[in-house]
């Protein structure tokens, strides 16, 4: 049986990636891929229920690590990890690059924390392909603030965001292989056609 493939969505709230997740989605079953669609925190019934609290709740820096890793642990065991050798293919509205994204850069925890929860949780799986929609945060403020109520994330300041951008970019930096950055300032066609020319190329 062949295994499947891995693909996360990453960026800072208001980047338009999940706008474009349905549109990569169709693309892997247009070519005769079956694709499971997926998001964290969330995923699981579990998850969904630490969703909730993760995005609501006001709680300790590291008990907010902890429990995005232990709601990650439900969604490998649950969902992504049988998709995967079932030969499905996986898109999860992110991964573990957000945690080290809005705990790490954001919220400053020690990053060597966050590196003993990856090897922790998820030691010998990690994304086939990581597509980082990327926008200057002005832009994705002005976005945040035409959509939904916004939770304890939304809410964060400026600079906040601005460390989260800057962690993100440093592990594309660190993890080229796998990372591809999108401009998500750019129109949807250019975006569509981009997003069209990775996937055809795995």
């Amino acid at each position: 049986m062949t295994t499947g493939k891995f693909i996360t969505f990453e960026g800072i709230d208001g980047a338009g990636k999940s706008t474009h997740l349905a549109y990569a989605a169709e693309l892997l079953q247009a070519a005769g891929k079956t694709v499971v669609i997926t998001r964290e925190p969330g995923g699981t019934v579990l998850g969904e229920k630490l969703r909730e609290l993760l995005l609501h709740e006001k709680m300790h820096l590291e008990t907010e690590a902890l429990l995005m890793f232990a709601a990650r642990r439900e969604h490998l065991a649950q969902v992504i990890e049988p998709a995967l050798a079932r030969g499905d293919w996986v898109i999860s509205d992110r991964f573990t690059d957000a945690s080290f994204a809005y705990q790490g850069g954001g919220r400053k925890l020690d990053r060597n924390k966050l590196e003993i929860l990856e090897q922790w949780v998820h030691p010998h799986l990690q994304p086939d392909l990581t597509l980082l929609f990327d926008v200057p945060l002005a832009v994705a403020r002005a976005r945040l603030d035409a959509a939904r109520a916004p939770d304890k994330f939304e809410q964060e300041k400026e600079d906040f965001f601005a460390a989260t951008r800057s962690e993100y970019l440093r592990r594309a930096a660190q993890f080229p292989a796998r990372f591809r950055i999108i401009d998500s300032r750019d129109s949807m066609d250019n975006v569509r056609k981009l997003l069209r020319d990775i996937i055809s190329s795995i």
